[in-house]
C-alpha cells in the first residue's frame, strides 16, 4: 500500500479541463517517491493508500497542482539581452533572477525592442485530470530517501 517513502510505479494520462490529452506514460511507467516533491501535492495526495492493480481517476484543483496564473509573472526585458539568439513566441528560454535563481519563462511575443514573457508554468491555473494504474508499490531504500528520488532497475545510482 502507497505511503510515506514508497515508490510508486505507474501509468499515467493527463488531461486538461477541455479533456485534451497533456501528457502520457506511453511505453515506460512513471516512478515517484512519495513525500519528496516529486509530483505535485494534489496526485501525491490521492495515491496514498492505493496498491498495484489500483485505478482511480483524479481531479487537481491548480492550488493542489501548479498553482493559481500569476499575472505579475508576465514581464518584459529587452531582447538585446538574448544576444545572438532571436527569441520566439511559444518558446521556452532559461533566465536568471536578480538573485540569480535560474527558472524558465515561455516566450510571448516580441514588441519592439523587447520580449514579454511569462514565468507562469504553463499549466497555472488548470484543473488537471489524471487517469493512473499503479503498477507496483515498494518501500524505497536508504539510499533512495536519502537522494529525493527513487533509482530505476539497471541504472547507476546518483
Amino acid at each position: 500500500m502507497i505511503k510515506e517513502n514508497s515508490v510508486v510505479t505507474m501509468t499515467y494520462v493527463l488531461r486538461n479541463a477541455q479533456r485534451l490529452i497533456l501528457d502520457a506514460s506511453v511505453g515506460q511507467p512513471f516512478l515517484f517517491l512519495v513525500g519528496h516533491k516529486n509530483v505535485i501535492a494534489g496526485l501525491e495526495k490521492n495515491v496514498i493508500g492505493l496498491k498495484p492493480g489500483d485505478r482511480k481517476s483524479i481531479e487537481v484543483p491548480p492550488e493542489e497542482g501548479y498553482g493559481q496564473y500569476d499575472p505579475s509573472l508576465r514581464i518584459s526585458i529587452p531582447t538585446q539581452q538574448f544576444g545572438t539568439h532571436n527569441p520566439e513566441p511559444g518558446q521556452q528560454v532559461q533566465m536568471k533572477s536578480p538573485d540569480g535563481q535560474p527558472f524558465l519563462a515561455t516566450v510571448i511575443e516580441l514588441q519592439g525592442g523587447n520580449t514579454l514573457l511569462d514565468a507562469n508554468h504553463p499549466l497555472a491555473g488548470e484543473t488537471l485530470y489524471f487517469d493512473l494504474e499503479i503498477l507496483d508499490v515498494r518501500d524505497a531504500t536508504t539510499e533512495e530517501i536519502r537522494h529525493g528520488h527513487p533509482h530505476h532497475p539497471g541504472m547507476p545510482a546518483h
